[in-house]
Formats: structure tokens, C-alpha cells, sequence
């Protein structure tokens, strides 16, 4: 035994199957790394350099993702309903309270700031009340139109490929959170898998030394088992009885865990209630939102002027009165912009939203339900097996000529 491992020859065939697995586990690791990172392009573009698969097709990937989960689990209008127009009103209502003393000032001493400082204080007190008591049923007017009108007002597919399209950190983020077990499959399996394929290398190698066998075995395991780990986490798509064991791809058996990370980080950092308002005044639809919100809004001016309306139009004149009408309605959206700052309503609005998601990608078939992964690994997939098989050909090589002092050829 000893003399074993004293034997110069023994250690040369027991690193056949160690560099394997050191192949297997680095060429995999590399893939991995080269799906993400980096964010954008490093070298000299096109080809001399390169950007990670998912950020340099960040536009289309989220296409994919949505296309993949939220047109499938949740429309426009349930969405909307699950924020309830009803608790968003109320919202609106008590955030714009205290500050109504505020937004009046700050509009007619921009506007008419002349008009507003000689207006006797009874008289702003009496407009202050005005406005405070003719905005509850503004806004639910408002925000009842709105919901009626959600399915054309709002865009949620271009919205959320807008913003991931835009931030790719998060959209790496999605892939990597939900994907998190698998990759770290990945990765780990290339070692055993890499190993396994080294004791078949050393048993070829003890029988037939060609100076081809190495380098081709390197290359066999850069390829193979990046083939291999994919295969077990998407294979089979439904679950098949062996025996006593129960047999599934690995990211389906993890639906519901993978459904509840995507689901949270999805409607705690995109469909927010201060995105959705913003995605519906800045969408496609934009103008037809924000002339909704001055349609509502223009009867306050005429509520509050009340009795003095005359009077008002005479300081301000008829094109005066009409720019006021158009100033509250610009505050309006402005307000309506910038109100959803409150951490804990975002977050209770979210959970109400995340709750249906999550229960309908959960029901979500395994066809489906593996296209919110399958696809970071369709792109491109054969560039990452090749570059995993040259390098694992470029080992080969090196442990040909340095480990058993062999030349090529």
C-alpha cells in the first residue's frame, strides 16, 4: 500500500478524475456567470468581448417573462381590483387633506399672486373649505372613472418590460432568485457529474494512452455536463413513479417557492401603486388619462369661486379663469404623481396584489410554468456548451502535456 502511493503513476490516474470534476464545476460556474454578467458589453463590440445573455437581450427576456407569467395570471382589471379603487380613493383623500391650505396657496400666488394676498382671510378660509369639502367626491369620481376605463389606460405587459427592460440588475434579479436552487445545482453537479466522466476517462485512459483521449474527454465534460444538469431541472415535466421514488425536473417540484419569489419581488418593486398611476399617466394612453383627470377636477374651480365666481372672473378675466381651470387640473396630476410614497400602503397594496398572483402561478401547468426559466437558458445556449467545451479541451491539453508529459500529435 505504501509503495501505492509513492508511485508517481497512481497519482497521474488520480487526477484524471479530480481535474474532471475541477472541468466540470469551473466550465459550469463560467456558464453560469456568462448568462448574467456583466450588465453591459466589456471589450470591443461585436465580437471582441462580451455581455452577459440576459442583459444584452434584457428587451426581449422581458418580453418572455411576461409573456411567460403575468399575461397568464393576472389581467389588467383583476389587478386593479385587488389595489381596490375604493382604498386608493381613501388614500388620495387623506393625503391631500392636511395639504390643501398648501396646494391653494401655492397655485394662486403663482398664478395670481396679486388677487390672492389682497383676498380678505375669510374669504381664502371659506375657498380652503370649499376645495376640503368637494375633493372626496372628485376623487372618487375620478378614480371610479379610471377603474372602469383600466383595460385601455393602462398597459401592465409594456410597462413591466419598460422598467426591466431599463434595470437590468433587477431583471437578472427575477432569474436569479427564482432560479437560485437550480443554478447552484448547476454549478455543484458539475463536479459530480465531472467526476464520474473522469473514472470512465481513466478506465479509457489505462487501456488505450492516445494523445487524443484527454482532450477530447475535456471537452466531452465541458459539454456534457452543462447538458446533463439542464436536462435534470427541466426533466421530466411531470412527475413519473421509479420504484419507491418520485421523479420530476427540479424547478417544477419547486413551483409554489419559486411562484412566491417572483410573485414579491414582480408587485413589490414593478406593479407598485405609484408605478401603475405613473404608467397610466405617462403610457400610451397618457393624454386620455390626464384630460380624464382635469374632467373631474375643472368643477372645482367653479365650486370653490361659489358666489364670488363673478367677481373672480372679473379679476382674473375670461382667459384668466379658463388658465385657472387648467392650472388645478395640472396640480392634480401632479398630485396624483407624487402621493404614493407611503411605504407601508405600498406594501399593503402589494401583498393584496402578490396574494392572487401567487395562488394563480401556483395552478399554472409545468409547460407553463417552465417557461419563466427555461428561457435564460435557450439564449444563446449553444455558446455556453462550447465555450464550456473548449475549455474543458483546453484542460485536457494542459494535463496531457503537464501531467503526463505527453506532446499532442
Amino acid at each position: 500500500m505504501t509503495s501505492l502511493f509513492t508511485n508517481p503513476e497512481f497519482w497521474q490516474y488520480l487526477s484524471i478524475p479530480v481535474i474532471a470534476a475541477l472541468i466540470g464545476w469551473s466550465t459550469n460556474w463560467l456558464a453560469i456567470k456568462m448568462t448574467f454578467y456583466p450588465l453591459e458589453f466589456i471589450g470591443k463590440p461585436p465580437l471582441l468581448g462580451w455581455q452577459g445573455i440576459i442583459p444584452s437581450k434584457a428587451r426581449k427576456m422581458a418580453a418572455i417573462s411576461v409573456d411567460a407569467t403575468i399575461s397568464k395570471i393576472g389581467t389588467v382589471d383583476e389587478i386593479f381590483q385587488q389595489i381596490d379603487p375604493k382604498v386608493l380613493a381613501t388614500y388620495i383623500i387623506h393625503s391631500v387633506d392636511p395639504r390643501i391650505e398648501e396646494y391653494v396657496d401655492e397655485m394662486m400666488l403663482r398664478e395670481y399672486p396679486t388677487f390672492w394676498e389682497n383676498l380678505p382671510t375669510s374669504a381664502r378660509k371659506m375657498v380652503y373649505e370649499r376645495v376640503r369639502k368637494s375633493t372626496p367626491q372628485l376623487v372618487d369620481n375620478l378614480v371610479d372613472d379610471i377603474s372602469e376605463n383600466i383595460e385601455d389606460l393602462l398597459d401592465i405587459k409594456g410597462m413591466v418590460i419598460e422598467r426591466l427592460a431599463k434595470d437590468k440588475q433587477l431583471l437578472n434579479r427575477i432569474f436569479l432568485e427564482c432560479g437560485e436552487v437550480e443554478f447552484r445545482f448547476i454549478v455543484n453537479s458539475g463536479l459530480y457529474f465531472g467526476f464520474l466522466f473522469g473514472l470512465i476517462q481513466m478506465g479509457v485512459w489505462y487501456f488505450y494512452q492516445s494523445w487524443w483521449v484527454l482532450p477530447f474527454f475535456g471537452l466531452l465534460v465541458g459539454y456534457a455536463t452543462n447538458w446533463i444538469a439542464l436536462n435534470v431541472i427541466f426533466r421530466p415535466l411531470h412527475a413519473k413513479k421509479v420504484g419507491p421514488f418520485k421523479i420530476q425536473g427540479l424547478f417544477l417540484k419547486r413551483q409554489p417557492a419559486v411562484a412566491e419569489s417572483f410573485c414579491h419581488i414582480v408587485t413589490h418593486e414593478i406593479l407598485t401603486v405609484g408605478n401603475i398611476i405613473n404608467a397610466i399617466m405617462e403610457g400610451p394612453k397618457g393624454d386620455r388619462a390626464r384630460n380624464m383627470v382635469k374632467k373631474h377636477i375643472k368643477p372645482l374651480v367653479d365650486e370653490t369661486t361659489g358666489m364670488a365666481k363673478a367677481l373672480t372672473q372679473v379679476a382674473f378675466g375670461p382667459t384668466g379663469f379658463a388658465t385657472l381651470k387648467s392650472q388645478v387640473g395640472e396640480k392634480a396630476i401632479e398630485i396624483s404623481q407624487t402621493s404614493f410614497d407611503n411605504p407601508v400602503f405600498e406594501q399593503d397594496r402589494a401583498r393584496a396584489v402578490e396574494s392572487i398572483m401567487v395562488e394563480r402561478m401556483i395552478a399554472l401547468s409545468s409547460e407553463e410554468f417552465q417557461d419563466l426559466l427555461r428561457p435564460c437558458f435557450q439564449e444563446d445556449e449553444i455558446k455556453l456548451i462550447l465555450v464550456g467545451a473548449f475549455l474543458g479541451m483546453a484542460a485536457g491539453i494542459g494535463q496531457l502535456v503537464l501531467v503526463f508529459g505527453q506532446s499532442l500529435g
